[in-house]
């Protein structure tokens, strides 16, 4: 198992406050995740989620499977690995069952104490006693908001069965992108993170995939290149976003120079996105970006072309995971996305085009929002269980097909493999550097 970065970084924040600050340290009545704190925070009910507690705190979710098979929703924590904890020079956190880090653990959407407390109910202006689920992580709050939102006829269709669900995968683009994947059965992958027991779907084990940086990236190619701020003012000036302006100039640049499609226009610009490392599948934190084909050229219309040659090095990077897991044993043939940059149309082509399975655009624009209500959904028993309520509340909105074109599919297998062979390269480079200062 690929271990976490936040994992890492939340075990060795815990043994610096130790170490370093050791009467704060024996004053500390509760450790938390922030969203397990928020819930306490409303409630009084310091129950931590499995997602919190199985990605972040090395919680061993399926513990709940083999100790409490006639019941899986007994919130009795099983799954501390005390050994691990003493180990690390932790082992005082599991005094009194391990109260201090939580001694009860449950399924995201578990109703909480007795809902808002009067304090919290008037801070929020809301009423004492409003249920309260047990939280998600943002990400898979954005999971839990798209996984069932699938096309109304796919969802009737009699092919339907509970494993349909795991030859999908999840895209929450924002700042980096996460790629979140369901199985039945664990499935130990490199450079990916999990497999995790009911972190995201109740009773299914999620794997994790990620881009470090994606939305950041494309903001980073942009905003440092010197036609951004000519960009910017006309963006501003057409009341529209630079990225909708850079869209319309790569249409036009299209008609002007007869290529025979968009993605055709960068065929001597190619982009490794791995600008912040490469967390997935690679999982290469020295990795760098890459930038293949530069001229003298500084004009807008090349701040286009640069823009679209990384939108595609990450459509690219995400192939690369879709095909790892799949290698792995998952079967996803389908994408479902969210977050800011699903609305960017160019992207989401690009993608599609790229990977060469449809994209699912879900019909409620913030599905974080929307994962996020479903649990207190569940929480209020509207539903009588997470997945029941996600088949209830999911719904589809456009679906981005790949392109019928073949010449777009051998185009862009000839420039993944360029894409590829930038971290060979680099790969190579860094040996031979290596070796010049030994």
């Amino acid at each position: 198992m690929q271990p976490p970065k936040d994992l890492c970084k939340m075990l060795s924040q815990l043994l610096w406050v130790k170490e370093n600050l050791q009467e704060s340290w024996s004053m500390v009545f509760r450790w938390m995740d922030l969203s397990d704190w928020l819930s306490y925070r409303a409630t009084g009910d310091d129950t931590r989620s499995l997602c919190t507690t199985v990605c972040k705190w090395t919680y061993l979710g399926h513990a709940h499977m083999e100790v409490n098979k006639k019941d899986l929703r007994n919130m009795e924590a099983c799954g501390w690995d005390d050994e691990f904890w003493e180990e690390i020079g932790l082992g005082d956190l599991m005094e009194a069952h391990h109260a201090k880090i939580g001694r009860s653990v449950a399924f995201p959407g578990h109703a909480l104490g007795s809902g808002l407390t009067v304090d919290a109910a008037n801070e929020l202006d809301l009423l004492a006693g409003t249920p309260v689920g047990t939280s998600l992580i943002d990400a898979h709050a954005g999971g839990v908001g798209v996984m069932e939102s699938v096309p109304e006829a796919d969802s009737k269709s009699e092919d339907i069965d509970a494993d349909t669900i795991c030859q999908r995968m999840v895209l929450v683009c924002g700042t980096s992108t996460c790629h979140m994947a369901v199985s039945r059965s664990k499935l130990f992958i490199a450079g990916v993170w999990g497999p995790y027991w009911s972190a995201m779907v109740p009773e299914y084990w999620l794997s994790e995939g990620g881009q470090s940086a994606t939305g950041a990236l494309l903001d980073h190619i942009i905003e440092n290149h010197v036609a951004s701020p000519h960009l910017a003012n006309r963006a501003a000036s057409q009341s529209i976003s630079p990225f909708q302006l850079l869209n319309k100039i790569l249409e036009s640049l299209m008609h002007d120079r007869g290529s025979p499609f968009l993605a055709a226009l960068t065929s001597d610009l190619h982009v490794l996105p791995d600008f912040h490392g490469n967390r997935s599948p690679v999982a290469d934190p020295k990795a760098k970006g890459m930038i293949c084909g530069l001229t003298l050229d500084s004009s807008e219309k090349h701040l286009a072309l640069l823009y679209l040659a990384t939108v595609q090095g990450i459509a690219y990077g995400t192939r690369h995971i879709v095909e790892h897991c799949n290698a792995q044993g998952h079967k996803i043939n389908v994408l479902l996305a969210c977050g800011g940059l699903s609305k960017n149309t160019l992207y989401i082509q690009e993608h599609a085009d790229i990977i060469g399975y449809p994209i699912i655009l879900p019909r409620e624009s913030e599905s974080v929002l929307l994962g996020a209500a479903i649990l207190g959904s569940v929480a209020a028993k509207k539903y009588s269980s997470l997945s029941e309520a996600m088949k209830a509340l999911n719904a589809a909105g456009q679906v981005i097909h790949p392109s019928t074109d073949p010449r777009v599919k051998k185009y862009h297998d000839g420039k993944y493999r360029i894409y590829r062979e930038l971290y060979q390269q680099q790969l190579s480079h860094r040996a031979i550097m290596a070796e010049a200062l030994s």
